[in-house]
């Protein structure tokens, strides 16, 4: 090739590469930032990758993911539209990134878990409305990665969640909304779901604290209590684990003498 075209080529190479190398950048300032819990750096981060590169389905679900983290840190019990506005942007970057990676474990996950935090926040039968989708797309991620510990949680939780309804509450959804999932759920399910999630990532303390909730739902104090003790012992690895560890110390505290 002349020399002239050799110039012409490296012209238009040259701000792909640039723009690969940025996204890339974006991208490692996002996971360092996550790692080191900041995660407004990392959602900055992630937003870049994707606007430098509008398919890269990776910064999709991390960004969700971390809209996800920056929403849990207002209690579900709490009123508070801008924590509901990070989980309602949450979901529709997890759509997004099913889209443009259907064989991807982690933007099911993170769709599951996305509407599922949402969920939290509303009333009884909207819980019951979204709840098919939650199963189903935590089921689609255990599908493509039978290792996915978060994936296995939100199974876990979705059966407890159930299980706390009301029994008028699960008839009305089985009988009337459609919801005929809602009759597979069980306390056992609950039990084995989160007990793979710890099993999987043991040292994960948001694992351990709902798998203690749901043992104390069941009345086996024992199980809940050596579970909110190993928590205690734990290093702080989430965004919400320092919330994490005060509930378990609460819960600790108010089986105490229970058997």
């Amino acid at each position: 090739m002349r020399p002239a075209g050799l110039l012409a080529l490296f012209a238009i190479l040259a701000p792909v590469s640039a723009a690969a190398q940025s996204e890339a950048a974006d991208m490692a300032r996002g996971n360092a930032a996550r790692a080191a819990l900041d995660m407004p750096a990392a959602l900055a981060a992630y937003t870049a990758a994707i606007a430098a590169d509008s398919t890269n389905a990776t910064a999709y679900w991390k960004g969700a993911l971390t809209l996800i983290d920056m929403g849990k840190l207002t209690p579900d019990s709490v009123a508070s539209p801008e924590r509901d506005s990070l989980y309602a942007r949450a979901e529709v970057l997890a759509q997004r990134a099913v889209v443009l990676a259907p064989k991807s474990a982690d933007a099911y996950f993170v769709l599951a878990n996305a509407i599922g935090r949402a969920a939290l926040t509303k009333s009884r039968k909207e819980r019951v409305r979204r709840a098919v989708e939650i199963q189903q797309d935590a089921l689609t991620a255990i599908g493509l990665d039978q290792s996915h510990d978060g994936a296995y949680h939100v199974l876990g939780r979705w059966n407890a969640e159930i299980m706390r309804l009301s029994s008028m509450e699960r008839f009305f959804a089985k009988s009337f909304m459609g919801g005929s999932a809602f009759g597979q759920a069980n306390w056992h399910n609950a039990q084995m779901y989160l007990q793979r999630a710890v099993t999987l990532k043991p040292d994960w303390i948001y694992h351990r604290l709902d798998l203690g909730l749901v043992y104390v739902d069941v009345g086996n104090y024992a199980a809940a209590r050596e579970q909110f003790e190993v928590i205690a012992t734990l290093p702080v690895a989430d965004v919400g684990d320092p919330m994490y560890k005060r509930d378990a110390a609460t819960l600790l505290t108010g089986i105490a003498g229970k058997k």
